[in-house]
């Protein structure tokens, strides 16, 4: 499967460039298009897929680049079903998949893949059940949405190995036969309406991530989310389930501690993470991990020292009582709202980035320990109305770096400073992973 044929890649991003250069090595004639002008590209990657003999197309979408002679459209996860190329691959009879589902076709079968997804969570818990494996000293591979390609590993699998995969809601669109062994579902909530169109939809799409799996095979379910429930109902493979609110037969939460079965794993005091959100991810972690045989001892000490995923609500440093969080991903107001009600310190906000009409007031409920708000980015004007509504101080200007020395300026020990904008970074950035780089190169060149 996937050699001697003809293979449209369609958009470059990490999971474009793997697929081309994988497919390549399988003797296959691979043209790679992206709309983006070469020059915004990585000039390296794009110059050792041409040394590879793979045609690269950038700039523009063709009209007469897809035709009839194509036996394969891989679409990068980003790209709409209602691309100009994906109709008319329909009307031609071409498959049109993505990287996820070729990978996962070519994987050996004496490999264990679990899949992650979830509206909220999915990145920080696969990342936990990932090094809790490590921990345990299986051979673990970390791959999918958190930005390491599926394909990438194909080529050094060995038996046994397992694989820990986040599978974003982008990437399930585009899957046929694709299932993990062990799935984990975090939560459903509305999310990338604007890609799916409706919330129906978008967990219609989800929940195919448990839908071809059969007897033989886990489903760890978040109990108290009844969207999640609802759409996994039918399901066939094996159902397990973690709760933050009830004693189950499972995994709970319950009098401040984490349970696997009524056995105790820790009390929560002793878990590193912030926030109400972060005990379902503890809890959606302990039962993947121990379904492959990771024990108690290793489970608590990842936990324990587990420190965030970077630009996720990550702890950066303490500077003279002063506790410094970066939550540059936190693109939209629900994010920011878990980030807000992970702190019962005083905070000290910076919020704003690109316009595109997110509605702060929808931040009202969280905002009781704000002391102070730095307005950034194009919106900045907003957040200051904002924020006097709020009868909040708040201070804006167009960049971080000249916002941050007035955050410092006003808070005091004990204060928590917080990157958690609501708003994407295009305004400014290439990605908002930038934004926090240079919010964490701020905070390190702070003297103790």
């Amino acid at each position: 499967m996937f050699e001697h044929n003809k293979i449209l890649v369609l958009g470059f991003a990490r999971s474009g460039y793997e697929a081309a250069k994988f497919l390549k090595k399988r003797d296959n004639e691979v043209i790679l298009n992206d709309y983006a002008s070469e020059e915004k590209l990585e000039k390296e990657k794009v110059e050792e897929l041409r040394s590879l003999g793979i045609e690269c197309i950038f700039g523009s979408h063709p009209d007469n680049l897809l035709d009839e002679s194509f036996d394969y459209v891989i679409k990068n996860p980003g790209i709409r079903n209602d691309h100009k190329y994906v109709l008319k691959a329909k009307e031609l009879g071409i498959p049109v998949i993505n990287e996820v589902e070729m990978a996962y076709s070519l994987l050996p079968e004496d490999v264990t893949l679990i899949g992650i997804t979830g509206s909220n969570g999915k990145t920080t818990t696969t990342s936990l059940i990932y090094e809790m494996i490590k921990k345990s000293g299986q051979r673990v591979h970390l791959a999918g949405n958190i930005g390491y390609p599926l394909c990438g590993f194909l080529e050094r699998l060995e038996k046994g190995d397992i694989i820990v995969m986040e599978v974003s809601c982008q990437q399930l669109a585009n899957v046929d036969k694709f299932k993990p062994h062990i799935a984990v579902m975090t939560n459903f909530s509305p999310a990338h309406i604007d890609f799916f169109g409706n919330y129906e939809t978008y967990m219609q799409v989800k929940a195919r991530l448990v839908h071809n799996q059969g007897k033989d095979d886990i489903a760890i379910l978040n109990i108290e989310n009844e969207d999640l429930l609802n759409h996994t109902k039918d399901i066939l493979s094996t159902t397990k389930y973690f709760s933050s609110k009830n004693e189950i037969n499972g995994c709970y939460y319950k009098d401040g501690a984490f349970y696997y079965y009524d056995e105790l794993i820790m009390k929560r005091e002793d878990l590193f993470l912030k926030g109400d959100h972060n005990v379902e991810n503890a809890l959606a972690s302990i039962m993947a991990a121990k379904e492959v045989g990771v024990s108690t001892e290793d489970i608590v000490s990842v936990l324990k020292s587990f420190k965030g995923v970077e630009h996720r609500l990550e702890y950066v440093r303490t500077v003279k009582g002063r506790t410094f969080y970066n939550d540059t991903e936190a693109t939209n107001i629900k994010c920011t709202q878990i980030a807000l009600s992970s702190f019962e310190e005083p905070v000290i906000l910076f919020l704003g980035g690109l316009e595109r009409g997110q509605n702060f007031d929808d931040l009202a409920p969280y905002m009781k320990k704000v002391k102070a708000i730095l307005g950034i980015g194009a919106c900045r004007e907003r957040v200051r109305a904002f924020g006097e509504k709020m009868g909040i101080p708040t201070y804006i200007y167009e960049h971080l770096k000249e916002a941050f020395p007035k955050a410092y300026e006003l808070s005091s020990e004990g204060d928590v400073i917080l990157l958690s904008p609501a708003s994407a970074s295009w305004d400014q950035y290439k990605e908002c992973e930038v934004r926090g780089a240079e919010f964490k190169k701020y905070v390190d060149e702070l003297e103790e």
